[in-house]
């Protein structure tokens, strides 16, 4: 009985393993709903209208080029979820000015984590939430939303 438990468990470890090395290195597919670059990818241009808090460093209002980077949030977390949580830069003239954390979420559920419609594909909201605590930066891109959460300072 043993040995047929610990077999069973080394086979789905190794299962396991083969699923997540053999992603393509350009873009995962997961669920057949999304498709979340792996490398660096341009999200686009944002208007922060306030000063707001990314990272624990001030970032003053303006207009800012919002770059995904490779980094996930959470480390070197084994699975296929841990794309969808990565880093963020706002960059003005080339310079990163903050960073901050994405999430990544395929658009069949969007409504599970905003109540308000997404913006167009190949385009960004900007929304204050909470009575004024927070921003929230909102890009489409192909369906897939980004939603990024700056604390206002």
């Amino acid at each position: 009985m043993r040995q047929s438990l610990l077999a069973g468990t080394m086979a789905v470890a190794v299962l396991s393993l083969a699923v997540v090395s053999d992603t393509p290195t350009s873009a995962q597919q997961l669920s057949g709903s999304v498709n979340v670059p792996q490398g660096v990818a341009e999200l686009g241009s944002v208007e922060l209208p306030r000063r707001v808090m990314a990272n624990s460093q001030a970032l003053p209002a303006g207009t800012y080029e919002v770059r995904l980077t490779s980094q996930t949030a959470s480390g070197d977390s084994v699975g296929a979820l841990s794309i969808l949580e990565r880093w963020v830069e706002f960059r003005q003239d080339g310079d990163v000015k903050g960073r901050e954390v994405v999430s990544i979420v395929p658009q069949a559920e969007v409504s599970d984590v905003a109540k308000s419609a997404p913006p167009a594909s190949g385009s960004a909201r900007v929304e204050q939430l909470r009575e004024n605590d927070y921003l929230r930066v909102w890009i489409n891109l192909d369906g897939t939303a980004y939603l990024i959460h700056l604390g206002i300072s």
